[in-house]
C-alpha cells in the first residue's frame, strides 16, 4: 500500500500541531501588537495567505500521490497491462 496506517497518523498527529501553532497565533500576535501600539490587521491577513497556501500546497501534494500510487501499481491493478 501506498498510504499505511502509520502515514496517516502521522499525518493527523502534523494536522493538530499546525492547527494548534496557528490558532495561538491568531490569539498572541493582535494582543501583543497592540501592546506594542502597531495595527496588527496587515499581519493577520499576511497570516491567513499563508497558511491558505500551505494547505493548498499540501492538499495538491496528497492527490499528487494518490494519482502516482494508482497509476504506479501501488496495490492497485495497473490501467495498461504489460502482458497476460
Amino acid at each position: 500500500m501506498c498510504f499505511t496506517l502509520m502515514w496517516f497518523r502521522d499525518l493527523l498527529i502534523w494536522l493538530v500541531v499546525v492547527v494548534a501553532v496557528v490558532a495561538l497565533l491568531r490569539l498572541l500576535l493582535p494582543w501583543l501588537m497592540s501592546m506594542l501600539g502597531v495595527e496588527a490587521g496587515i499581519l493577520m491577513r499576511a497570516i491567513d495567505i499563508f497558511v491558505w497556501a500551505v494547505v493548498a500546497i499540501f492538499v495538491i501534494y496528497v492527490i499528487f500521490a494518490l494519482i502516482s500510487c494508482l497509476l504506479g501499481g501501488g496495490g492497485a491493478m495497473p490501467l495498461f497491462p504489460r502482458g497476460r
